[in-house]
């Protein structure tokens, strides 16, 4: 066989070996796909966030886009949803997609009560809600909501300057923690017991901040028999005086010593050392793989009585090199008084279960209200810790989850200095490179 021969067939089978290896990667690719997201803020993945709410939801989910094919502003408003959707179908393919064009169709548009191009409604069981924005935290909030098996009702006492969990003022609730409630699918109303006959028995969770002034004895009566009839409790207490919950605590066994926990690792941070840094949580339902840290302002220790009526989890464990000082004097860095002060660690949030009218009933207790208030919710994981301790007393244990994590910053800054030395580098140093590294190539081929 000629040289010539040889050559041709070893070319021939290394053709017919890369269409075969093409041809294999190719079925394999359609058979098992594979993606990875390799982007710096993860911009073309899921959170494991939404992929667990995604694995939660039992049954497909429907949503309805209403949107013409060219938006004036988007371009092709369609192609946007329609990418970003399938990152959620990845996960869940049984979500279905469907566009209405709202101007060929405006009975449709209508009847559905769209308002905008680009709407969208998202159906799940019997319940549906509307959506006029779309990125991730938005979505897998409403799809969180849509999950919850009922109806539930947050109420919080008022009329003794509690805290408000639908205020806006700094010491209130509502900005972050009441707003995340609602965005979750909680109802959210207040309760005046100077005017209610008794606790609503559709409340889900009761919420009590701590009030600034004393409730009458009437009102102490009725908090006591909602309790006796199984009701669910969130209690937020600051290191105040009681203003005539101190029966209320007595019926939880619950012991309120003096003082508020002082924590050397807050001034390591550069934060009060009146702040308690919660970096301990106990194993519960509650803190399930909850690893954030979070932010308490002059807590106050929680002590209780082992009672058999009720079963006392701990939650929180702070200040492990800290103490409770007595002292009210913390504008000076505190120090630690071996004649009046407790060392630490110290326990400030209790979860509470005991077994009534054949179901469970769940009380939880913070020594601090500030935490969730809208001057520090922002802090850490205050407000995920806020809203796993209402879906657990609400017996949304599946619902219990981290809240999308921020993206990270992508933006370089640079010194002028160093912009400089990056342009003359560029601009003058790699041409003057690539000139002499040519020049003395050819200068060597023409000496030989």
């Amino acid at each position: 066989m000629s040289p010539k021969i040889t050559h041709t067939l070893r070319n021939l089978l290394t053709v017919l070996l890369l269409a075969s290896i093409a041809l294999g990667l190719f079925f394999f690719a359609s058979r098992y796909p594979m993606q990875r997201d390799i982007t710096l803020n993860a911009a073309n993945s899921l959170e494991p966030t939404s992929i667990q709410v995604l694995s939660q939801m039992n049954g497909p989910v429907q949503i309805t886009v209403y949107a013409t094919e060219q938006d004036v502003r988007l371009g092709d408003l369609r192609k946007i949803i329609r990418t970003f959707i399938s990152l959620y179908q990845h996960y869940k393919p049984d979500i279905k997609l469907e566009f209405i064009d709202p101007e060929k169709y405006p009975d449709k548009a209508r009847s559905a009560g769209v308002q905008l191009n680009g709407e969208m409604l998202i159906q799940y069981g019997e319940r549906s809600v509307h959506l006029t924005q779309l990125n991730e935290p938005v979505l897998t909030s409403t799809l969180l909501s849509l999950s919850h098996t009922k109806d539930q009702t947050i109420l919080y006492l008022e009329g003794h300057g509690e805290r408000k969990l639908d205020g806006i003022a700094n010491h209130d609730l509502g900005t972050l923690f009441g707003a995340k409630l609602k965005q979750n699918g909680f109802r959210i109303n207040s309760l005046n017991l100077a005017l209610a006959q008794e606790v609503p028995v559709n409340a889900g969770v009761l919420v009590i901040t701590h009030p600034q002034l004393d409730l009458l004895p009437g009102e102490v009566d009725k908090l006591l028999r909602h309790l006796a009839h199984g009701g669910n409790l969130l209690w937020l207490i600051d290191a105040e005086p009681l203003h005539g919950l101190e029966r209320l605590a007595e019926k939880l066994g619950i012991l309120l010593p003096p003082g508020i926990v002082i924590d050397p690792a807050s001034s390591e941070m550069k934060a009060p050392a009146t702040w308690s840094l919660g970096t301990v949580y106990l194993p519960h339902a509650i803190t399930r793989n909850f690893n954030l840290i979070t932010a308490f302002p002059s807590a106050r220790p929680l002590l209780w009585n082992e009672n058999p009526e009720w079963q006392h989890s701990e939650l929180l464990e702070v200040a492990p090199r800290g103490w409770v000082s007595q002292s009210t004097n913390t504008t000076n860095l505190p120090k630690f008084d071996k004649l009046h002060d407790t060392p630490g660690p110290a326990i400030i949030a209790l979860a509470l279960t005991r077994n009534i009218d054949d179901h469970e009933q769940r009380i939880v207790v913070v020594g601090n209200g500030a935490f969730l208030s809208n001057s520090f919710a922002g802090n850490g994981g205050n407000i995920d810790l806020g809203i796993n301790m209402v879906n657990w007393l609400a017996s949304e244990e599946h619902l219990i989850t981290l809240q999308p994590r921020p993206t990270r910053d992508s933006n370089l800054l640079l010194s002028k200095m160093q912009l400089g030395v990056i342009g003359i580098g560029f601009l003058i140093g790699l041409p003057l490179l690539l000139a002499g590294t040519g020049g003395y190539l050819w200068w060597k081929r023409r000496k030989t």
